[in-house]
């Protein structure tokens, strides 16, 4: 599994790409790429937890311009490892 950690500010671009990112996140969880993703409480960021391996990952990154918008940071992109759970 890999974990994608982000970081947002108030930019308005982030916002008005963020429906068509949800979409995209609602397929990758239907395909089963997708273990589960939100946003932090105070909305200043988000995580992401992948099936797969980082390259996977960074390909579906790539897909989605959503992790290049500004107001967007992505903070960290790493292997995990649960010890319990994780499907």
């Amino acid at each position: 599994m890999v974990v994608l950690e982000l970081a947002f500010t108030d930019d308005d671009r982030r916002l008005a790409a963020r429906p068509a990112h949800r979409e995209r996140l609602a397929r990758l969880y239907e395909e089963g790429h997708l273990a589960a993703a939100g946003p932090w409480q105070d909305d200043s960021g988000a995580m992401l937890v992948f099936y797969g391996d980082t390259t996977a990952v960074r390909e579906i990154m790539a897909t989605d311009p959503y992790y290049i918008t500004p107001g967007v940071t992505v903070v960290s992109l790493r292997p995990w490892q649960p010890v319990v759970g994780g499907g």
